[in-house]
């Protein structure tokens, strides 16, 4: 039986460094550890193992460019044989000793199919969280709690039903509100959901409520299981503080059938530098759908937290792609068919106010859920308005008319763009 592989591609940053050296040297010592001394006999036997370098792209400074700019893509093709089919031993051998070795950064990965075969990825998906709403012909909208550490249960319940009254679809927790005696998980689920009853009544509207899961990591499904058992319709999560593996687990358990949201909290000390960590469209795009995140957030290109424009589209592509070619590594060429697993839903967030919305849904098209902090719970008119003007805007892009034009016969939108402007 032939050999089945994952492939690792990197970026190293070098002045003067043979890469094509480096690549065998990486291939080797993070499979075998050594080659050349071993007799003959044993490679035979270790061969099904030695990782397998696939391709080494230099490129050299333009003229007069510092010699520092020199650098190599450089993928290596690692055997299923070594590692068990989780995210934490792939990353451990792929990135885990070479991830402190210079200026080294894991900018793809690919899988192998049989890899990829141990992940269901999301139960619900992006489709799956459009049938659960009833909306499947607009972009969604959500909104986010703030200042709700220190406040009790009607605070919350009362701030909860001002976004939902405004026509959101979704509604997040803060992800540094933790397990506490005056909002614990199962009281703020009832509370929450009484909210979206009442307002359900005047906006016609289902809702969707994620709230945070947190807690020791032991005790996480039991928390999980109280917050579905209570009525929760929707989970967030925090992964990368907790690892891709818990998440994993977490939403493949039959228990625990309500959407999970992944939060992209402390992702900066991964993927920002153009020499160190992993990429953004690795770090919140591969892993967090492979691990089965039915709603990923990361930061917009647009607001307050910014991430580059360019790496917002190669995370929105893969969180969407049905190629099964962007996931799997095909040593022999085969074409492969459409991806087994279900696409997430991107969530573009910070600093979003309804005069973003036409540019949010130029790159993003209608399948994104447009994210609003303080776009909603600053809006002059107040919370309830601050919905409607974002359901105002999106409506305007979706007849084609100019939020100008539309905000004219709409005071709300109206509102929004005297106080933050428009970026068309």
């Amino acid at each position: 039986m032939s050999n089945s592989y994952c492939v690792a591609t990197y970026r190293c940053h070098d002045e003067k460094a043979d890469f094509a050296k480096k690549a065998q040297g990486i291939a080797v010592g993070l499979t075998v550890g050594s080659w050349t001394d071993l007799p003959e006999t044993k490679k035979a036997e270790m061969q099904r193992h030695l990782g397998q370098v696939v391709d080494v792209k230099v490129h050299e400074p333009a003229p007069g460019a510092p010699a520092s700019e020199r650098y190599a893509d450089i993928s290596i093709a690692y055997p299923d044989a070594n590692f068990s089919r989780d995210i934490p031993a792939l990353l451990v051998t792929v990135f885990g000793k070479l991830s402190m070795d210079g200026k080294v950064k894991l900018i793809d990965l690919s899988f192998s199919e049989d890899f990829l075969s141990a992940f269901p990825g999301p139960k619900f998906g992006m489709q799956g969280v459009r049938e659960l709403l009833g909306v499947h012909d607009r972009p969604l909208l959500m909104s986010i709690f703030k200042s709700v550490i220190g406040h009790d249960l009607d605070t919350l319940r009362e701030q909860f039903y001002l976004q939902a009254a405004g026509g959101v679809d979704l509604i997040k927790d803060d992800e540094i509100l933790f397990e506490n005696p005056l909002t614990p998980i199962e009281k703020r689920v009832e509370a929450c959901l009484q909210a979206a009853a009442q307002a359900e009544q005047k906006t016609g509207q289902k809702l969707l409520y994620a709230t945070n899961l947190t807690g020791p990591t032991f005790g996480l499904l039991d928390q999980a299981r109280k917050a579905v058992a209570t009525g929760a319709n929707a989970l967030l999560f925090n992964v990368l503080a907790y690892g891709f593996d818990v998440l994993s687990e977490l939403s493949r358990h039959p228990e625990i059938n309500v959407p999970i949201m992944a939060h992209p909290a402390m992702a900066g000390a991964y993927y920002p530098s153009p020499h160190y960590g992993i990429a953004a469209n690795v770090l919140l795009g591969k892993l967090m759908r492979l691990s089965g995140a039915d709603l990923v957030l990361f930061p917009s290109p647009y607001g307050s937290v910014v991430m580059p424009r360019e790496e917002n589209m190669a995370i929105k592509e893969v969180l969407l792609t049905e190629r099964a070619s962007d996931y799997i590594y095909s040593r022999d060429g085969r074409p492969q068919g459409a991806l087994p697993l279900k696409t997430s839903f991107p969530v573009p967030s910070a600093g979003i106010h309804p005069g973003l919305v036409p540019l949010i849904l130029k790159d993003f098209g209608e399948q994104v859920i447009v994210n609003a902090g303080g776009g909603i719970h600053g809006h002059p008119m107040g919370t309830i308005a601050g919905g409607q003007a974002f359901r105002q805007a999106i409506a305007a892009c979706q007849a084609g008319q100019s939020l100008r034009a539309y905000a004219e016969n709409h005071p709300e939108l109206k509102a929004a763009i005297d106080a933050w402007g428009i970026r068309e």
